[in-house]
């Protein structure tokens, strides 16, 4: 009966506490990536954003073609003179009537190259975002890597600091170390319990951090899978003019500047004369159904006189927006150049980083087994152990923190290439 009534209290627990044991969902590089380029808001609006630059130019270039209308009238009137009756009379009408652009001075035609243009400008937008969001992703991925990896050398160095303290309170309980010693692990001990919990915290911030780039609604469980390796190391300096025509920012400013240009061109020809043609078909009568045709067909031509100087101001409104846009292009291309000089250099010193900080590791863990040994049989004082076991502490998170920063460099020099969330090498 008992263990009917265990059994009966674990699937109660179970059943009420799910997220108490459910497995964290391990993820690669690439399924994040997966999930963030179809869930992710921001791309998403942008999305939605070249869906509504298609829809302006549709709408732009309908005012080319035929407009047609049709119409259906009823009326009644009463006509009374003093006391008399008066009299009824009614009126029906149906008909349908067209208008057609002839010439407006290909302002039409311009404002629909403009709206063209328009639409690339958004199409570079949603790949700027995607870059945007893919150093967002990288940055959250490794992030939680790094705590990850964080975590497991905390608990090390707890495993670390709890062996010293033994190894110390057996000298100082036999009187070969001073109780300064003593103490001096305890606290080593304590901070090594803080780094843990720290850790612990970090972790569970980095982890909202990915699901939240990944586009996820809600909070799950996760670990990320993966290594320290930088692909894109790009060893050989490139060529940063020719990387930057290709950035979708400055692509960007280019499809805008042109829209600009096209609508100057319109502005200019404003001060043309607007052709336009019109056409009709009607029935109307007193009763129904109408009887009388009537039918019409004309040409009507109209020419700007005089609006307060309205269509000037439009010119030099579209002229000074093309030079605004013309100097952005101009700052945009030269900032572009800068920031993937930058990132290269900082990525070629990241990697280096490495190197230099493994090497540091290696010769720190070496000395640290020597002096270990050395210290259990009293070679060398406690001061000069403690402070190369204090250098092992941090050469092991120094090497971790060198290799998450190589990772992040090589995100910075993809997102100043321009790449965007599919780029497959990394």
């Amino acid at each position: 009966m008992r263990n009917k009534a265990k059994l009966f209290l674990i699937i109660l627990f179970l059943f009420l506490c799910p997220a108490a044991v459910m497995a964290a969902e391990v993820l690669t590089w690439q399924d994040c990536i997966i999930e963030a380029a179809k869930n992710h808001p921001d791309l998403i609006a942008a999305q939605e954003q070249v869906k509504q630059s298609e829809a302006s130019k549709k709408i732009t270039a309908s005012t080319l073609y035929p407009q047609v209308t049709s119409n259906l009238g009823a009326s009644t009137a009463r006509t009374q003179k003093d006391n008399s009756a008066g009299s009824v009379a009614d009126s029906y009408s149906y008909g349908v009537s067209g208008t057609q652009l002839i010439f407006d001075g290909i302002k039409t035609i311009n404002n629909v190259r403009a709206a063209k243009e328009n639409i690339e400008a958004s199409k570079q937008n949603f790949k700027f975002t995607s870059v945007t969001v893919r150093l967002r992703l990288r940055t959250a991925f490794v992030n939680l890597l790094t705590a990850q990896d964080m975590l497991r050398i905390t608990k090390e160095i707890y495993d670390i600091r709890r062996s010293n303290l033994e190894l110390i309170s057996l000298r100082y309980e036999s009187g070969l170390e001073h109780k300064g010693a003593l103490l001096t692990a305890e606290a080593d001990l304590a901070q090594a319990e803080y780094e843990i919990s720290q850790a612990k915290r970090n972790m569970e911030v980095t982890e909202r951090d990915l699901v939240k780039e990944m586009g996820r609604m809600q909070l799950t469980p996760i670990e990320v899978k993966g290594d320290f390796q930088v692909k894109d190391a790009a060893k050989v300096k490139p060529d940063f003019e020719s990387l930057a025509k290709d950035n979708p920012s400055l692509k960007q400013l280019v499809a805008q500047k042109n829209a600009a240009d096209f609508s100057l061109r319109s502005a200019y020809a404003n001060f043309s004369p607007t052709l336009n043609g019109a056409a009709g078909a009607n029935k109307n009568g007193t009763r129904w159904e109408p009887r009388g045709n009537q039918w019409n067909l004309g040409l009507t031509l109209s020419m700007p006189i005089f609006e307060g100087g309205l269509r000037f101001a439009q010119v030099s409104q579209a002229k000074a927006l093309l030079h605004q846009l013309q100097e952005n292009e101009r700052s945009t291309r030269d900032g572009i150049v800068l920031t993937l000089e930058q990132t290269w250099a900082a990525l070629q010193d990241a990697v280096e980083n490495v190197r230099v900080q493994e090497k540091q590791l290696i010769a720190t863990q070496e000395r640290s087994k020597i002096a270990q040994a050395q210290y259990s049989i009293g070679f060398i004082s406690f001061d000069n152990w403690t402070i190369i076991e204090d250098n092992l502490v941090s050469a092991k998170q120094n090497f971790l923190n060198a290799q998450a920063n190589a990772l992040l460099a090589e995100a910075n020099w993809i997102q100043a290439k321009g790449e965007t969330i599919e780029y497959a090498q990394n």
